[in-house]
């Protein structure tokens, strides 16, 4: 078995917790991933894995190869990628991340006016929260990231900026008497970007008002509608349903938030991802400004 498959068994094992998840991921036997995570330990002179109870665990120094193992196998997704858009970059690939309401709001739009002029070029697309899609791009695991604002240390590059309004929204019925002191206020997954400036937030309000974690954008917004509480959400994706008077906006202090979004890629961009960035900023429809 080769280093790389050997990275691969072990990288699966780490994110699925178990030598059966692992397998099972990679669609091979669970003695094929057990013996390769064995193989990368001896090469490596470290115990990468330790028993937890019937299942295993990553040991600190596991843990920390992981994160390189992720680096380099991105790389060299990143470099096949690469090598094959620059001698045509029509017929590339690009991989693309977006946190929940860009990947429902943002990407339709932008995917089909892409894909009319460019058919040829093959595009894969992750949605997930800020923090996952920001440490796939840090991996090399994605070419390009449609999220709010990129952390600060990141080695990326900002290619282009989107208006994004944040506002505070909730059924009819609440807007009688609001108190964001005494709400109940939804929350979203943990890692969303929109959950931590909720956070900030509320820590601003005085006492402790209650909390309700509903775990994705789509929770969050039917709860909403059904009178469970108020959230803060972006006032694009929820445009329909203010229209229609199924949410209204309520006045909460520091409210509402300019949160742009923000299309990053990598400094050195594979030749097809320059494709999509020219197509971005070219189609004036799709509202965004090159930075």
């Amino acid at each position: 078995m080769t280093t790389t498959a050997r990275l691969r068994a072990f990288v699966a094992l780490a994110d699925r917790g178990s030598v059966r998840g692992a397998a099972a991921a990679l669609v091979v036997t669970e003695s094929t991933v057990s013996a390769a995570v064995r193989a990368l330990a001896e090469e490596v002179g470290v115990a990468l894995l330790e028993r937890d109870g019937r299942g295993v665990r990553l040991t600190p120094a596991g843990a920390r190869y992981a994160d390189y193992a992720r680096r380099i196998l991105g790389l060299l997704d990143e470099a096949t990628t690469a090598a094959r858009g620059e001698a045509d970059p029509e017929h590339g690939h690009i991989r693309l991340g977006a946190v929940t309401t860009a990947g429902e709001h943002l990407l339709p739009a932008l995917l089909a006016s892409f894909r009319a002029r460019h058919p040829h070029v093959g595009v894969g697309v992750d949605v997930s929260p800020s923090a996952a899609v920001w440490a796939m791009l840090r991996h090399h695991e994605l070419d390009v990231v449609v999220a709010g604002s990129p952390p600060g240390d990141l080695d990326g590059r900002v290619r282009a900026r989107r208006e994004n309004t944040l506002t505070v929204v909730g059924a009819p019925d609440a807007a009688a008497g609001f108190d964001p002191a005494t709400a109940t206020w939804l929350l979203r997954e943990t890692g969303s970007g929109i959950r931590a400036t909720l956070t900030a937030l509320l820590e601003a309000l005085p006492g402790d008002p209650p909390r309700m974690v509903l775990g994705s954008h789509g929770a969050t917004i039917a709860a909403a509608r059904a009178g469970l509480g108020v959230t803060l959400v972006a006032r694009e994706g929820v445009a329909r349903l203010l229209d229609e008077g199924a949410l209204v906006e309520l006045a909460v202090p520091g409210v509402p938030i300019a949160r742009p979004w923000h299309f990053v890629t990598h400094p050195d961009a594979t030749a097809s991802t320059e494709l999509l960035v020219r197509h971005l900023l070219e189609d004036e429809e799709l509202g965004w400004v090159r930075v």
